[in-house]
């Protein structure tokens, strides 16, 4: 049976930057928030993390960071992926060395790869590292798909065990699921989809949402998984304004205007990306107020 490193709600946590680096101090105000309301798990360095604009100082500082203020209170899973196969397995080898809890490995972007190429690509990163590894299959932002038929030959390997799947297309989830069973657990990577993942086959989301709604979306899923059906559908539908809303512009800056708004000193994007616009930001408070985050 392979390593399930958690299940129900993970953070794809947002990373606080200041003019020199990063803002340590609110990064761990958020981290404590995600563990005392029942978050299941931390994701590092992902695409909410702004990953794509740290240096690889600045990933190895945080992810070392995220560990030691976590302290084993639930998985730390390291955003560890990119496009050079050689740097993914060097980064992937220090969050091993500093204690994570399994990694999230983006597929390739711009370069790109066949589904051949991602096949191997997957395989000499499992090779390098004993941790377990979740794919991470976002196609509107890499413009690379990870087929069903793929996912089977990945699944084969016995450190790859999952994979957030954000490609928004059900009928695949369904194909995957259908055709790799327990050998690849699946996380939904959108969270206006989470209970259609879940009645597929699904065992968690690795959320944007839960960044602001931690509790909500950890309680959405065991509700699910409880069979509470009536309460966790209801649930998700509550959401679904928000979720919009987070998603106005493009992630992360909603979430981070959200955080500030929510009180936390979480500054703006880094460039390319901007801060929210003065519409979007009408959208979001309003939204954050009819959900109860905001008075």
């Amino acid at each position: 049976m392979k390593k399930v490193i958690f299940k129900g709600c993970g953070t794809a946590i947002s990373t606080p930057f200041t003019e020199d680096g990063i803002n340590f101090e609110e990064f761990g105000k958020l981290i404590d928030y995600q563990v005392d309301n029942h978050c299941d798990a931390l994701i590092v360095c992902g695409t909410t993390g702004e990953s794509s604009t740290m240096s690889k100082q600045e990933k190895m500082d945080t992810i070392k960071y995220a560990v030691d203020r976590v302290n084993k209170k639930i998985p730390v899973i390291a955003g560890t992926g990119g496009n050079n196969t050689k740097e993914v397995i060097e980064m992937s080898k220090y969050a091993e060395s500093v204690g994570v809890d399994g990694l999230l490995v983006v597929t390739p972007y711009y370069n790109k790869t066949t589904q051949l190429g991602l096949i191997e690509h997957y395989k000499t990163i499992a090779k390098n590292t004993s941790l377990p590894i979740i794919i991470y299959s976002v196609p509107s932002r890499t413009g690379l798909n990870v087929e069903p038929s793929t996912c089977l030959e990945l699944s084969k390997i016995e450190n790859i065990v999952a994979i957030k799947e954000a490609s928004g297309n059900l009928s695949q989830v369904a194909k995957i699921s259908a055709l790799c069973g327990e050998n690849l657990k699946i996380y939904s990577g959108n969270d206006d989809q989470i209970l259609p993942v879940l009645s597929l086959g699904g065992i968690g989301v690795i959320s944007v949402l839960s960044n602001i709604a931690p509790k909500f979306t950890h309680d959405m899923i065991q509700n699910y998984f409880d069979n509470n059906l009536k309460e966790a559908t209801k649930m998700q539908l509550e959401c679904l304004d928000l979720v919009d809303a987070l998603f106005k512009e493009v992630n992360p800056i909603p979430i981070k205007e959200a955080l500030n708004m929510l009180g936390y000193n979480y500054g703006v994007p880094r460039l390319p990306l901007v801060k929210m616009t003065e519409s979007g930001k009408q959208i979001l408070e309003k939204s954050l107020k009819d959900f109860g985050l905001l008075k």
